[in-house]
């Protein structure tokens, strides 16, 4: 599958923070934290960090991605709700560190995750995330316990 990867714009930002995930994956609706969506839609951060993904001329998703001190780029993402729990995720994936690992020069990843999601945490081990730690954050109007997983190549 190809997916073709673009700086974010503010029309597809705009469209993203309208994106509802159904259930307990409302968690993930960028409306749910405030603080995150104001971030979420600053173009200043932006440059070098937020990017589109688009398969057939359709938006699917997106990825963020920060660059570590030690070389590891942090990555964060988000898959259109209508095309989660397809068995999409690991191609997506893959597809994303692909990108990540020609546009940054690196094969070390790092990402956190919600315990709660084990569909997520399914498809990051199998692409060779290994779990390193859990921490505990404070989002969407509460605390929430999440795992940190790295993976180098």
């Amino acid at each position: 599958m190809s997916y073709i990867f673009k700086p974010m714009r503010i029309q597809e930002a705009e469209e993203i923070v309208n994106w509802h995930y159904a259930g307990d994956y409302s968690f993930y609706d960028m409306k749910s934290d405030k603080e995150d969506l104001d971030e979420f839609l600053e173009p200043s951060n932006w440059e070098d960090t937020y990017f589109t993904v688009y398969k057939d001329k359709e938006l699917i998703g997106f990825f963020s991605f920060n660059r570590m001190v030690d070389e590891t780029v942090e990555i964060g993402l988000g898959i259109k709700p209508s095309l989660t729990g397809k068995g999409l995720g690991y191609e997506f994936i893959i597809s994303g560190l692909e990108f990540a690992k020609n546009r940054y020069n690196t094969d070390k990843f790092s990402l956190a995750v919600a315990t709660f999601n084990q569909r997520a945490i399914k498809a990051y081990k199998k692409i060779g995330f290994e779990p390193n730690g859990t921490f505990i954050q404070k989002t969407n109007g509460g605390e929430y316990e999440f795992l940190r997983m790295k993976r180098e190549s």
